[in-house]
């Protein structure tokens, strides 16, 4: 029977692995072959070959690892977003921790999934990519909605920090690298990395991606 006047036949969707793991990349491939909107065109054992190939494969969508042998998913996402800023990327992994999420999420991931979800899951979250959602896990959900809660219950302490602070902060949740937000503000490297640390210590957070979503927080309610 052919297709109804007007309709179009769904394209395919064009996908990249990035797995340390060749047992991993290989039932992976399989199963996204398996399904016939789906074509898995390349596999990668590291972030750097990712890298290095992913102008000349034109990929829709990149599933990516956290755990890599020498540059980690995180800093891999960050870059392929620098020189495809329309490539979705969706986080694969066993980490639940909320830094990891934060981190991913800021370096441009448009989902993330845990290894132990099933493989209708994982090709419903492709699909799911690559028409512009964001699947999580569930329980990935939960954590990013119970973070946001806690800080809805603090008061904004974004407030505390000095004018220059909050420049950085800003620069930071945006993902700028301390080289980049150095030259914006003209600033030493070594003064960047001070305001940094003032900012960690004022909000009582350890990382970028903590700092990020406090600043980030503060900056809705301030919409309110």
């Amino acid at each position: 029977m052919s297709s109804p006047k007007g309709t179009r036949e769904q394209p395919v969707i064009k996908v990249v692995i990035v797995e340390d793991k060749s047992w991993l990349r290989e039932n992976l491939e399989k199963e996204i072959n398996q399904n016939p909107h789906l074509r898995c065109l390349k596999t990668y054992p590291t972030a750097e070959m990712a890298i290095e190939d992913i102008l000349n494969v034109d990929p829709d969508v990149v599933i990516m690892d956290i755990n890599l042998p020498k540059m980690d998913g995180v800093e891999c996402v960050r870059r392929i977003k620098a020189l495809r800023p329309e490539l979705r990327c969706l986080m694969l992994t066993v980490y639940e921790e909320a830094d990891r999420i934060f981190n991913s999420l800021l370096a441009g991931a448009s989902g993330y999934l845990l290894k132990r979800n099933s493989s209708e899951e994982l090709l419903e979250a492709i699909q799911q990519v690559s028409s512009g959602g964001s699947p999580m896990s569930s329980s990935i959900a939960r954590k990013v909605v119970d973070y946001f809660n806690t800080l809805g219950a603090q008061k904004s302490e974004t407030d505390l920090l000095s004018p220059r602070e909050q420049q950085v902060l800003e620069l930071l949740a945006r993902g700028a690298a301390y080289k980049d937000i150095a030259d914006q503000l003209s600033l030493s490297i070594e003064t960047i990395r001070m305001n940094v640390k003032h900012i960690y210590a004022k909000l009582h957070v350890h990382s970028r991606g903590e700092a990020a979503a406090k600043y980030l927080r503060s900056r809705s309610l301030g919409g309110r």
